[in-house]
């Protein structure tokens, strides 16, 4: 199942990509959506992470390899889960935005494996970032931080 959707954000290109790779023991606390039991980094490099992360409702998990060497894009792609297919995964592209901030566009392909992959994947499909809280994470760091008020954002 795929899921695209696009948002606009006060941080800076820099910023985005800095949080979706900030695999720091204060990345559950960044992103309030992963429980901090399921998540641990298994091999780290400068530009790539294989990483284990989940939530508690659903209970769901996948190991993940996050890559950012082409800049403005991550992605992260399962190497092993419990709700979906090895290979499926998400890209974000980050471009600088009109007003001073970020343009993220988001690609999510999940191959559900069980019921449980399949009603994450219907819920995103129809929620997408109601779901997810990529924007939401990322509008709450840019009002934490204050950046982006000096750009009229």
């Amino acid at each position: 199942m795929r899921a695209h959707y696009e948002f606009d954000t006060v941080l800076l290109p820099t910023a985005v990509v800095g949080a979706l790779t900030d695999f720091s023991e204060r990345r559950p606390d960044l992103w309030p959506n992963l429980d901090p039991a399921k998540y641990q980094v298994h091999e780290r490099g400068d530009t790539w992470a294989v990483v284990t992360e989940g939530s508690p409702r659903p209970d769901v998990w996948s190991r993940e390899r996050y890559d950012w060497s082409i800049p403005g894009r991550v992605s992260w792609t399962v190497e092993e889960s419990n709700f979906c297919a090895p290979g499926s995964g998400m890209v974000a592209s980050v471009t600088p935005g009109g007003k001073g901030g970020s343009h993220v566009a988001i690609d999510w392909e999940r191959i559900p494996t069980s019921p449980k992959g399949y009603l994450v994947a219907v819920v995103v499909r129809l929620a997408k970032d109601r779901v997810l809280g990529l924007r939401a994470t990322l509008d709450k760091m840019a009002r934490t931080t204050g950046e982006g008020q000096h750009q009229g954002g």
